[in-house]
């Protein structure tokens, strides 16, 4: 993603209240500073017919700590009306073809449980569950 075009914007704000309800749509400015941004992918899906809609979206996220190079695949989306077509596999892919092309190790990603069918594509694409604690600090109220 590189041009942020009112198509985009209209994307975003019908797919995020499909993944997080609770989270805001991003602003046309949030999708330009994600654009600009070295350390920020964005991929989209569109419908591979005349009008192209937009009807997914993932991004990969990369920054360096002192233990190396890290990746995270976040926000992962298909639409409703597009999901069972393999959208979310390659969405998922492109994060991960992008992740080797700048040499990352390893990447990660979190999915609630309750998202049964993506917890599934996960698994069967080779992703490792693991056994750990995530926890979430909200600074905001």
């Amino acid at each position: 993603m590189c041009d942020v075009s009112d198509e985009i914007v209209t994307a975003f704000e019908r797919l995020i209240p499909q993944l997080a309800h609770y989270n805001p749509p991003p602003t046309r400015d949030e999708l330009q500073e994600m654009a600009a941004s070295p350390a920020i992918t964005v991929f989209i899906a569109r419908l591979p017919d005349e009008q192209g809609e937009i009807v997914g979206s993932a991004t990969l996220a990369v920054f360096r700590t002192p233990t190396g190079l890290h990746g995270w695949i976040e926000d992962v989306i298909v639409d409703g009306s597009a999901r069972r077509q393999g959208l979310g596999k390659a969405l998922t892919e492109a994060c991960l073809e992008q992740a080797r092309a700048l040499g990352l190790q390893e990447v990660h990603l979190t999915s609630r449980s309750a998202r049964c069918a993506a917890n599934q594509l996960y698994l069967a694409m080779g992703f490792i569950r693991r056994e750990t604690n995530l926890y979430r600090y909200p600074l905001k109220d």
